[in-house]
């Protein structure tokens, strides 16, 4: 005889990470990359002189972080003005035409599989209770785990560029001169990428080697033409 859920076999589906998860790889690789990318540009610009370097480090760090935070505030709350549009559209359609909207929800079972037959009973069970939270579900594909949070998202995003963007100012740290320091910038951001590449992809319980592969390869290009620029910008400047 089947029962209920096994407590002794539980399901670890991670949906509910999706968007402080999204939020927080990005700002890590954006503070790595954008960080180490800054400072070498301007190393290379610069001579390496250590006074600038840090400037740039820590002005790209904090102007950064605060853009991150406010980009992801923007975008996430623009996504949720969206959801609610659809509530409130949904709900005015659901109090116009009740039976209309009841055929939909029979019509999406059916595409899912179900007998006419049961999917009619199907609608009409769930429509019994909040008619609204099922259309949002299963019409709308909204869900609690989807949910727009603009506040966690701007945290996470703020929060783990600032980490990752620490990580380049430990390069400066240490009696390097010269391209050695630029060196040590460069080995302590592709460190930085491959660990946030690691930690993202246990956190969506994928496979590390296709996320690590994107991050570093992705970050040291990003870092090869910050560099040609600054290299550049420094002959101009002479």
């Amino acid at each position: 005889m089947r029962g209920g859920p096994d407590a002794s076999h539980p399901e670890g589906h991670l949906a509910h990470r999706a968007g402080w998860l999204r939020a927080a790889v990005l700002g890590a690789n954006d503070g790595l990359v954008s960080t180490s990318s800054l400072m070498v540009g301007v190393a290379t610009a610069s001579g390496a002189r250590v006074g600038a370097v840090l400037t740039a480090g820590f002005a790209g760090l904090a102007a950064g972080a605060m853009a991150m935070a406010a980009g992801e505030w923007v975008s996430v709350s623009s996504q949720g003005d969206v959801e609610r549009a659809d509530l409130a559209r949904e709900q005015q359609e659901l109090d116009a035409d009740p039976q209309g909207e009841l055929a939909e929800l029979v019509e999406i079972y059916r595409g899912r599989g179900l007998s006419r037959e049961l999917a009619e009973r199907v609608a009409d069970e769930l429509s019994a209770g909040d008619r609204l939270a099922v259309h949002a579900r299963d019409e709308l594909g909204q869900s609690p785990a989807s949910k727009a949070r603009p506040g966690q998202a701007a945290l996470a995003s703020a929060s783990s560029f600032s980490l990752g963007g620490a990580v380049p100012l430990l390069g400066m740290l240490g009696p390097f001169t010269g391209v050695a320091r630029i060196a040590v910038i460069v080995t302590m951001t592709l460190i930085g990428l491959v660990v946030a590449g690691v930690l993202g992809a246990r956190a969506s319980g994928t496979s590390p080697l296709r996320p690590v592969s994107r991050v570093v390869v992705g970050g040291s290009a990003a870092m090869a033409v910050t560099a040609l620029v600054g290299h550049l910008a420094g002959i101009a400047g002479g």
